[in-house]
Order: structure tokens, then C-alpha cells, then sequence
């Protein structure tokens, strides 16, 4: 199992990766490597994360220009593929037609055996992707379904197809998930444990959307998406801050009515709702995962009165903060 990267303007290859056989058989272990991106392409990182029947892959990069590469997998893959940030697009002989994704788009592609261009676009690239092997991947798709019957005969004849022919929107609990398995800091079995329980959750919500069948075509103009992605990205950046819905939409460039009219459009709940939740998700983390005491955690989610934040995380789980590990116990 081998991917292979080429860049015709240097000459010759610039990666060849193989992959270990925990991908496919089961020793207990999990893998991990860091691969940095250097100038003249950029700056930035990619995580690969691989154990039996999973390879994880995340990363961050700034671009210096537009980067053209070129690949090839002698293997096959089911990949569940999230673009956060950035454009990219592969073509390959297997579709016989240019895979493009665009920022905070989603879909599920199945892969045999490909070769071909692929492309970058962006000042700054975040994709997370997860490639499951397809004889496991195939253990969780429904058979009540059309469209998954389709791509399940996609894969027993080998015929690299995407799930759907539409991207989807990357949903707010999408994003939750992402984030955990990005951040999460366990260690071994632990880690690995963790890490499938997220993968399989991910996967649920990805075919609970697609089944629906929605598209990720929306109203909201593309620019001022954008910015209402921006203000999520703020929001989850800056969880101690406290601002008016007026001085959100100022800070990305604009009004109140688009923002708060875009975001429950986008996300499904209001700018404030959303702020809530993760707010009181990142407190019961720390909370059931560290040693701060319920004073340091107020003050790190915004709240100056530890009352109120005892108050609004009751609202939220119907415990107080200093009893929720006994709900985990």
C-alpha cells in the first residue's frame, strides 16, 4: 500500500508514503507521523493517525501560490473527505471528471487504485480526511437506501464513485467532531478507542445528511457565507470574549440582519445558541477531563460570576458543574 506524490516542476517525486498493514489487520496498535509542508509550496502540517481499518489525516498549510501536483495509490479506499478551509480538486482517469471542493463542504468518495492531477487553492488550506477500509465501511451503510445501494455496488466492482453528487454543508455537530478528534490528547489504546467511537459518530451524521438528500446550495451569497463562517471561527477561537450580535457582524464586514438571517440558514440555531452550547461543551470537558477548579473554568468560558456559569450550565445538562463527573461514573 503506497501513495506516491510527484511535482513535474522540481522533477520527480516529492513523497512516497506506505502505509503500514494496521490499516487492514488488527495488531492493537495505532501509528502516528507528522509531515511538515516547507517552502516554496508553503507553510503547515499534515497528522496521520492510522490503526486497523482506519487512516486519519488533518492539516493546516498556507500556500504561497497555487500548487499543482501529481499522484498515484495502488490501493483502494473509502474516504470520508472534509474541506474547512481553501479550494482543491483531483481529476483522475477512474471519474472521468474533476473532483472540486470548495471550503466547509463534505462527501464520502470511494477510490480504487487512482492516478492523476490533483490541486490547491488558497491562502491558507484545512482539510480533515479519514479513509476507512471498504470492507468495513461497507458494515455501516444502510440497505434501505438507493443512493447506498448505488455506491455499494461501486465498490464490490471497483468503480471509484462519490456517495453523492453534491456536496454537503459541514453541519455544527460535524464540527464538534472534527475538532475533538483534531485536539484529542489521549494517549495508545486509549486514543484509539476514542478515536473510533468519533469516527463512527462522524460517519452517522455524514449519511444521516446525505440520505436526506439536500444539496449545499443555499441563498446566502458566497461572500457573505464567508464571513459568517468567520464569525463561527471566532466564536470557537474565543470562547472567554463577550460581544453584541452588531459587533459580530462588524468584525467580518456585516450587518446584523445577514448575520443572524445566515447563520441560523447555515447552522440550523442562532449565533447565541451556538456560542452557549460550545461554551458549556468546553467547560464540561474540562471539567470531566482536567484539574481546573469551577472558578478558573468560568473565567475561561466568559463568565465573571462562577453563579452564572453554575446557572447556565445547569440549564444545559440538569447538573451542576461540581456534580457532573458523578454522572460519568
Amino acid at each position: 500500500m503506497t501513495l506516491r506524490i510527484y511535482d513535474d516542476k522540481i522533477g520527480g517525486r516529492l513523497v512516497e508514503k506506505p502505509y503500514p498493514n494496521a490499516y487492514f489487520m488488527d495488531d492493537g496498535d495505532i501509528k502516528e507521523c507528522i509531515t511538515y509542508l516547507k517552502p516554496p509550496y508553503g507553510n503547515g502540517y499534515y497528522h496521520e493517525i492510522c490503526f486497523e481499518n482506519v487512516h486519519i489525516g488533518f492539516g493546516n498549510a498556507s500556500l504561497e501560490n497555487k500548487i499543482l501536483l501529481y499522484f498515484e495509490a495502488d490501493f483502494e479506499s473509502v474516504e470520508m473527505h472534509f474541506s474547512l478551509k481553501g479550494k482543491s480538486s483531483a481529476l483522475s482517469e477512474n471519474f472521468g471528471y474533476k473532483v472540486c471542493f470548495d471550503s466547509y463542504q463534505h462527501n464520502i468518495i470511494y477510490a480504487h487504485q487512482m492516478c492523476g492531477q490533483m490541486e490547491f487553492d488558497g491562502q491558507e488550506m484545512q482539510i480533515l480526511e479519514i479513509n476507512l477500509a471498504p470492507d468495513f465501511f461497507k458494515r455501516f451503510l444502510p440497505e434501505d437506501s438507493e443512493l447506498f445501494n448505488i455506491f455499494r455496488s461501486s465498490i464490490d466492482k471497483q468503480h471509484s464513485a462519490l456517495i453523492h453528487p453534491d456536496h454537503h454543508k459541514i453541519s455544527l455537530e460535524m464540527y464538534q467532531i472534527l475538532n475533538d478528534i483534531i485536539h484529542c490528547d489521549r494517549k495508545g489504546v486509549f486514543k484509539r478507542i476514542y478515536l473510533e467511537a468519533k469516527v463512527a459518530e462522524l460517519l452517522l451524521l455524514q449519511l444521516e445528511q446525505l440520505f436526506k438528500s439536500k444539496s449545499s446550495k443555499s441563498s446566502i451569497l458566497k461572500k457573505d457565507e464567508e464571513k459568517i463562517y468567520a464569525v463561527r471561527d471566532f466564536i470557537v477561537n474565543n470562547l472567554h470574549q463577550n460581544c453584541s450580535l452588531i459587533d459580530l457582524a462588524h468584525r467580518v464586514g456585516t450587518n446584523e440582519f445577514t448575520l443572524k438571517k445566515g447563520f441560523k440558514e447555515l447552522f440550523g440555531t442562532t449565533v447565541f445558541n451556538f456560542w452557549n452550547d460550545i461554551k458549556m461543551e468546553h467547560a464540561k470537558k474540562m471539567l470531566l477531563e482536567g484539574d481546573l477548579n469551577i472558578n478558573e473554568i468560568s473565567e475561561i468560558v466568559g463568565y465573571k460570576n462562577p453563579r452564572h456559569f453554575s446557572a447556565a450550565f445547569k440549564r444545559k445538562y440538569n447538573v451542576i458543574p461540581s456534580k457532573i463527573k458523578n454522572e460519568f461514573i
